[in-house]
């Protein structure tokens, strides 16, 4: 009896043992498998985290090179093709950082290619800073010699105007004028010889007498003088073809001479025949010289 207990004790044991045993297995595997499950976990979880601080990054790094490209400043061949490669790169990423898993390996390449973009976006910054403080150095540069220019040119502007001011009054001084000047009628007989007259109808020709008022600018040359002739309403007496200018304008005159001027008080006689009758009443003459008028003077013919 006893050995038929102990044989049954012993079978009970054995699979006790066997249920011990198979319990431990599984209480093994199933604790293997919850480590290695949030061992996973956490893997994914820093991986997604990584992720998304590397693409804040590239952003970070876009919006840098966005706020110096707003600076419009003028940039070297060299830096443009830079600056398109970072760009490149940048998209890249991004599109790498929004699509799928990335392994340890992509990950890590990642990060450093992050690295790099930020080292270059800086370096560009700074270069970007330089040369913008360069271009402000040289406008405010460019800037003083355009007022300066503009300076000159309006001192040039004031010169030039002073210097025809100065030449119109040294033209204007350098003029000649006439003094005592007087006009006499006359007739003309066959035999050439000229009588003085005071009536119209007996005038053929007019004479103009006149004297120079000394004037050391004038030059001492010949001058041409200029006579122009109104009849007694008013009318000029001309050649429409015969022009010259005067006191600032064109105008047409009766007749023209040359005189020789010395400034050695020499008279002077100008002869001018009407074309027409003479009218009764008073004839007014002007002569010019230099581009003025020289002097005036009038006759009353009866």
């Amino acid at each position: 009896m006893s050995d038929h207990n102990d044989s049954v004790n012993t079978g009970d044991r054995n699979k006790i043992y066997f249920l011990v045993i198979v319990i431990a297995a599984l209480l093994g595997t199933n604790a293997y498998l919850f480590f290695k499950d949030r061992d996973k976990n956490d893997r994914y979880i820093s991986v997604s985290i990584e992720k998304e601080r590397l693409r804040l990054e590239v952003e970070k790094i876009e919006a840098e090179l966005d706020k110096v490209n707003a600076l419009n400043v003028d940039i070297s061949e060299k830096l443009a093709g830079e600056q398109q490669e970072a760009r490149r790169q940048i998209a890249e990423l991004k599109k790498a950082l929004q699509e799928g898993e990335l392994t340890q390996q992509e990950l890590d390449k990642a990060q450093e290619q992050v690295k790099e973009l930020r080292d270059f976006v800086r370096n560009y910054n700074e270069t970007i800073i330089k040369l913008e403080k360069e271009n402000q150095r040289l406008k405010s540069k460019m800037d003083s010699l355009r007022e300066s220019a503009n300076n000159a040119e309006k001192r040039k502007l004031e010169l030039e105007k002073q210097n025809d001011e100065l030449a119109a009054q040294v033209k204007t001084s350098s003029a000649l004028k006439a003094a005592n000047v007087m006009v006499t009628a006359y007739k003309v007989k066959s035999s050439g010889r000229n009588i003085e007259v005071t009536r119209a109808g007996t005038a053929k020709k007019l004479s103009v007498f006149f004297d120079i008022t000394p004037n050391p600018l004038a030059t001492k040359d010949y001058h041409k003088i200029y006579l122009r002739v109104f009849d007694p309403a008013g009318n000029l007496i001309a050649n429409e073809n015969n022009m010259f200018e005067a006191d600032g304008q064109e105008m047409q005159f009766s007749s023209s001479t040359s005189i020789s001027y010395n400034d050695d008080n020499t008279s002077y006689r100008m002869d001018w025949i009407n074309p027409n009758p003479f009218m009764k009443g008073v004839y007014s003459i002007i002569l010019y010289a230099d581009g003025y008028t020289m002097g005036r003077s009038e006759i009353e013919l009866r």
